[in-house]
């Protein structure tokens, strides 16, 4: 008999199906793994969304927000028992989208595979271990044999696999093997906040809401506490060490918040000389124009200069902390997004 099944110890990987099916594997020794791999119409989990399923009906995570859950649940059961992988179709009638918040019906398709043993366990390992180290990483799956290869961004992959990693999004193909699944599994979308001001802890709390990572930066211990920002983590570094410790790829935004010059000035600096898709920089044009001058002074060139959102955030005539960081939280996903 397996061990009693319980959730990982922190929040954020209670409510990631993917840190759940490794520790429920570990406990039950079998688990089903249910992956989006195909939508029409409403869809309220997009492709790539998992629901991890343990014996005794245990389940984590979403495929349909309701609609199809328990249809799943049921199939999971016979897949783990068989141990091979089935591709489930469903229709989402109209009224039945309504019952669960959706404005209309539509259809997913829905890949459940077996995992179990020492292979599968070392497959979700390497999948946790690329997001931790914000690595990108593609898992090709067989929809019909369950055959799993995974690739990371130096490997020589089939241009299905390059064209997802590079896009960011996952697919399904035709191929003469069969249906292949391929899901990206690139970094989160980061928010750096350098500065744990009032405006920094609304803004930490908002971009966290819509599936962020966030990361505070702040050598005030007085200011980066647990008490202020409870669920965020928080670096009492200067910026110079923490941004170096992070690493700033180009999924990661970096917002200068302290109204302290030589603490922002050293945070836009290591931002600026990163990939990073999004720099913003609180405070007037008057402000900025002198934050100019000593970012140039400090070996800046115009061209990095013209990088930075400042004033930060769109202009909305915000006022308050609060305001103000819906504002700069929109200007980055509009930044993400490539709307602007």
């Amino acid at each position: 008999m397996g061990k009693a099944l319980a959730l990982p110890k922190s929040e954020a990987a209670v409510h990631d199906p993917i840190e759940v099916a490794r520790t429920w594997l570990d406990a039950a020794g079998r688990i089903a793994l249910a992956t989006v791999v195909k939508t029409w119409g409403s869809a309220p989990v997009p492709v790539g969304g998992h629901l991890v399923v343990a014996p005794g009906e245990r389940f984590q995570g979403s495929v349909s927000g309701g609609c199809v859950e328990v249809d799943v649940i049921v199939e999971a059961g016979d897949v783990m028992t068989s141990g091979r992988p089935k591709l489930l179709e469903f229709g989402v009638a109209e009224e039945t989208a309504w019952r669960v918040g959706l404005p209309c019906g539509g259809q997913i398709k829905v890949l459940l595979e077996p995992l179990a043993g020492a292979r599968d366990a070392a497959y979700l390992d390497q999948v946790l271990a690329a997001r931790r180290a914000r690595k990108p990483l593609a898992v090709a799956t067989n929809v019909t044999t369950g055959a799993r290869q995974l690739f990371e961004a130096t490997s020589v992959m089939p241009s299905e696999v390059s064209g997802c990693l590079a896009s960011g999004e996952s697919g399904l193909f035709e191929t003469p093997d069969g249906s292949l699944f391929v899901q990206a599994l690139v970094p989160s979308m980061r928010v750096v906040i350098a500065g744990a001001t009032h405006v920094g802890q609304i803004l930490a709390e908002l971009a966290r809401r819509i599936g962020y990572d966030v990361v505070v930066v702040d050598p005030r211990s007085a200011f980066a506490t647990q008490e202020r920002f409870g669920g965020t983590e928080a670096l009492i570094e200067w910026p110079a060490v923490s941004l170096s410790s992070l690493g700033l790829d180009a999924r990661t935004a970096v917002v200068a918040l302290t109204h302290a010059a030589h603490i922002d000035d050293e945070a836009l600096c290591m931002a600026l000389r990163s990939p990073c898709f999004y720099i913003g920089a609180l405070g007037s044009k008057a402000t900025h124009a002198k934050r100019i001058k000593r970012l140039m002074a400090a070996g800046i060139g115009k061209t990095e200069l013209e990088r930075i959102h400042a004033p930060v955030g769109l202009s909305i005539g915000a006022k308050g902390p609060a305001e103000i960081a819906v504002s700069i939280l929109a200007e980055i996903v509009m930044v993400a997004r490539g709307a602007q």
